[in-house]
């Protein structure tokens, strides 16, 4: 494990660290020597990028309730509100596919979502009830 965090140091490459005795057998082709410094070079990135990917796949799911005011969502323009309100998605995705709909005016609606969510949530509180 500890060649690969050396591996993702600025100015380490795969060759280089191939130079040290410890370093074990180099691959054989290039092509598969540069894929593995990329690879683990870029892993952050790929694994954060994997998980937005995740997210927006569960936010294009997202159940817009049928009867939601669209006026009740804070910031979103006339225009959009109205949009909104004359296609009646059924999913946070097919708003987003309304033309004339922002990546902004998505976030908005998801920011009201998300509170309608957690206000229906029950309140946990740390206090025993007694029966």
């Amino acid at each position: 494990m500890g060649r690969v965090v050396v591996l993702r140091r600025p100015g380490v490459s795969y060759e280089t660290l191939h130079t040290l005795a410890a370093a074990g057998v180099p691959a054989s082709d290039a092509a598969v020597a540069d894929q593995v410094e990329v690879s683990i070079k870029y892993q952050g990135y790929i694994d954060r990028q994997q998980v937005e990917v995740q997210r927006g796949l569960d936010y294009e799911q997202l159940a817009i309730p049928r009867d939601l005011d669209y006026a009740s969502v804070r910031g979103l323009s006339v225009e959009v509100h109205q949009k909104l309100e004359a296609q009646r998605p059924e999913t946070l995705g097919q708003a987003a596919r309304i033309s004339g709909i922002t990546p902004a005016a998505i976030s908005l609606l998801l920011v009201h979502l998300k509170r309608g969510i957690a206000a229906q949530r029950p309140a946990t509180s740390g206090a025993v009830h007694a029966a």
